[in-house]
């Protein structure tokens, strides 16, 4: 599961963290608290969004205890991957004008925007990550972007 989950675990923590030392650090705990607790798993097919669940209560401790915060800017860019400056430049500014709008949404929606769109879960998986019902996810989807467009002076 570590093979196949890591990488998409790390840059989901990035999106809440500063630094990729930080994001490795809160998906290294997430890995062990796992571990811990694979006696209660009943289900094995749900690791992966318990996993998943776990990064992100990880990543709000970590922001709430001042550490760090939601800005860092090429969470999502494969770091392969050379780009140009100047696109780079325009990147940087948007991603982090849409990182500030997350920021000021409720924790609930922004953590369904995350999921959905940075990490492209299905919804059924943003579901099952988060504990809660479909409609639910759908709803602070919905309400979530709303507040985003408000937020980024979109409104339609």
């Amino acid at each position: 599961m570590y093979h196949q989950e890591a990488v998409n675990l790390v840059r989901l923590a990035r999106l809440f963290t500063d630094d990729r030392t930080g994001a490795e650090d809160i998906v290294q705990e997430a890995f062990i608290r796992l571990y811990r607790s694979a006696d209660r798993i009943r289900d094995r097919d749900k690791s992966p969004a318990y996993l998943r669940s776990i990064v992100l209560n990880l990543a709000r401790d970590h922001n709430r205890r001042g550490l760090l915060s939601l800005r860092h800017q090429d969470a999502m860019q494969d770091e392969r991957e050379p780009s140009r400056p100047e696109d780079e430049a325009v990147r940087s500014e948007e991603h982090q004008r849409v990182l500030e709008a997350l920021a000021s949404i409720s924790p609930r929606q922004r953590d369904c925007l995350v999921l959905r769109f940075y990490a492209g879960m299905s919804e059924s998986e943003i579901s099952r990550t988060l504990s809660i019902s479909g409609n639910s996810v759908k709803t602070h989807c919905r309400r979530g972007m709303a507040a985003l467009a408000t937020a980024l002076g979109e409104d339609s």
